[in-house]
């Protein structure tokens, strides 16, 4: 089962090393991880999506636990969250034909197009991870250059929080 996990820790540098070594010493994947401050200099707001069944979550849980950056986790999967991811993604259009295609598709999945030359649109994408997925596959006819991806970032809904 897919589980996004929601870390508070302290902005200390080596904290986010700490992190990924204990998923690679027990050998866990990670399938994305955002790193960024919050509103609190002193603290750092980590989301980590990673893939087991509960009882491998409930170690993972464990583990973190016990690192001394950690402030405080929540694993979103839990309850009712929203979770978002941007894109951004170089697709050649050669043509007017396909520059209005690419253009319509866009549109269609609320896009924006962020950089124009003659040849090539960049275009920024946000939103749940099967939706980018899906423009992916909506726009795969034309050549995709380069395609980068945040990974998820998630909250919970209502008056739930994470902070400390």
């Amino acid at each position: 089962m897919r589980h996004i996990i929601s870390i508070l820790m302290e902005n200390e540098a080596g904290a986010l090393s700490r992190v990924a070594g204990l998923f690679s010493a027990r050998g866990y994947n990670i399938e994305s991880l955002t790193v960024a401050p919050t509103n609190d200099p002193s603290l750092s707001r980590m989301t980590l999506v990673t893939t087991g069944t509960d009882e491998i979550l409930e170690q993972i849980t464990k583990q973190l636990n016990k690192l001394i950056d950690v402030v405080k986790l929540q694993d979103m999967t839990e309850g009712e969250h929203i979770e978002r991811e941007m894109m951004l993604l170089k697709v050649r259009v050669a043509d007017t034909e396909a520059r209005d295609e690419v253009k319509r598709l866009t549109d269609i999945f609320r896009g924006h197009i962020v950089d124009v030359t003659e040849t090539i649109f960049t275009i920024e994408l946000t939103g749940a991870s099967d939706k980018l997925d899906a423009f992916i596959d909506s726009v795969d006819r034309f050549p995709i250059l380069e395609v980068v991806r945040s990974g998820t970032i998630g909250i919970s809904r209502g008056e739930k929080t994470l902070s400390i």
